[in-house]
């Protein structure tokens, strides 16, 4: 993972959790680390008041984790990398819980079944706050207590976990978004959430600079391995859209036929359509002769000027054929993104891309169980870029590498397009 010591802990313009903290003495550093901890830990708290006790056991797919999981799991990480490993008087709260809450860390012991994950009705949701006060309490107290030269590596995974924590906290809306999407009473998450609004301006397509460009994370600042190392890129000539594709496109995309025609879709993509009977975007359904979407506030109007949502990767490649175009590589999507051309870029829809996951020239993984956190996923998948409506703030950065499995949609996924010249 990252290597981040106290006195490279500026942020390149993001407000994550170690936002502000540049040179600091070290009883500075260790009020900004117990703030940080305490901000991210209370946003999972959160995000979880909105659902019900029966709400958080749910799992609605082998894919999506219950909330209770998802709560108890970034405890669990905390526990297992931080307190075990550095705090000799830390006490396990509880001996049942590594199995239970491990995800796909092998080296860390035998987990779970994650199909299985809803059926862990017990430990209950009071077994997880107190888990999850116990060990904030020793977190807290290994912050404030450990010694100073142990400090860069303590805080360094600290800011690993707290990164972890707020990857579950966007997961915590789209598996119970899922769910919901499950049930026929349409329930909302938040009555009163309202989508993102899309970025008002010109649109068109807008030339990206073409020639070699540095990719990759670049600065002392957090990132997570994947995101390294820096390296060159060759962009060829070409032009991508100022924003994200939209409903009503999408819309002429439908009504143009684009779910029954086979020669807009990779072989895979056709064959899912096929199985899965596709017809629309994720959570759209037709009502009283409209198209109607499942969103966080319940069942709502499709809004035509609103950037298509849970789409994927085979419906953007699709859609991108259909149109003429191209899904942008993730490094022309960067080069643009860093030239500030992009309308929309965060906090809307995670854009796909036709890159696939692959390591960067020179990627090595950490050693140990953390070195499990991203290469052994490098296969299979794609990636997508920016950030969606679900990334808690500070979680979003210019060489942020998200992946899925071509065709997942569940997420907030949604495209943008280029083309050449």
């Amino acid at each position: 993972m990252a290597r981040t010591a106290v006195s490279q802990l500026a942020r390149d313009g993001a407000n994550g959790p170690a936002q502000g903290a540049r040179e600091l003495s070290l009883d500075d550093a260790r009020a900004h680390w117990r703030a940080a901890y305490r901000k991210v830990r209370g946003e999972t708290e959160r995000r979880a008041s909105h659902l019900s006790a029966e709400d958080q056991i749910v799992q609605s797919m082998a894919d999506a984790s219950p909330a209770k999981w998802h709560r108890a799991h970034v405890t669990w990480f905390f526990e297992t990398f931080l307190l075990k490993a550095h705090d000799p008087s830390y006490e396990t709260f509880d001996e049942r819980f590594p199995f239970l809450f491990n995800s796909y860390y092998v080296a860390a012991g035998p987990r779970h079944a994650r199909p299985q994950r809803g059926l862990i009705t017990r430990p209950n949701g009071q077994d997880v706050a107190g888990y999850r006060g116990h060990v904030d309490k020793a977190v807290e107290r290994l912050i404030d207590t450990v010694p100073a030269e142990q400090t860069p590596r303590v805080f360094e995974i600290l800011e690993i976990g707290l990164h972890h924590e707020q990857q579950h906290q966007e997961l915590l809306l789209t598996d119970i978004l899922h769910a919901f999407a499950q049930n026929p009473t349409d329930p909302a998450y938040d009555p009163n959430w309202r989508p993102t609004r899309a970025t008002q301006g010109p649109r068109g397509f807008v030339d990206v600079p073409a020639g070699i460009h540095k990719i990759g994370h670049e600065g002392g600042s957090f990132c997570f391995d994947n995101e390294t190392p820096r390296h060159d890129e060759l962009i060829a000539p070409m032009r991508i859209a100022r924003h994200l594709v939209t409903n009503a496109e999408w819309l002429e995309f439908m009504q143009a036929g684009g779910y029954t025609t086979p020669s807009l879709w990779l072989s895979d993509g056709w064959a899912t359509v096929q199985a899965e009977g596709w017809q629309a975007p994720g959570y759209w359904r037709e009502k009283d002769g409209a198209w109607h979407a499942m969103t966080l506030g319940g069942l709502q109007p499709v809004a035509p000027a609103a950037p298509v949502l849970h789409i994927s990767y085979y419906e953007a490649d699709a859609f991108a054929r259909f149109a003429g175009k191209h899904l942008p590589s993730e490094a022309e999507w960067e080069v643009a993104a860093v030239a500030g051309i992009l309308a929309d870029a965060f906090g809307i829809a995670w854009q796909w891309t036709r890159s696939a996951y692959l390591p960067y020239p020179g990627y090595r993984a950490a050693e140990g169980a953390l070195g499990e956190y991203n290469g052994k996923f490098m296969v299979n998948q794609m990636v997508l870029r920016g950030s969606s409506l679900a990334t808690p703030d500070g979680h979003q950065r210019l060489s942020y590498r998200n992946f899925f499995y071509p065709p997942s949609r569940w997420q907030f996924s949604g495209l943008r397009l280029v083309e050449f010249v």
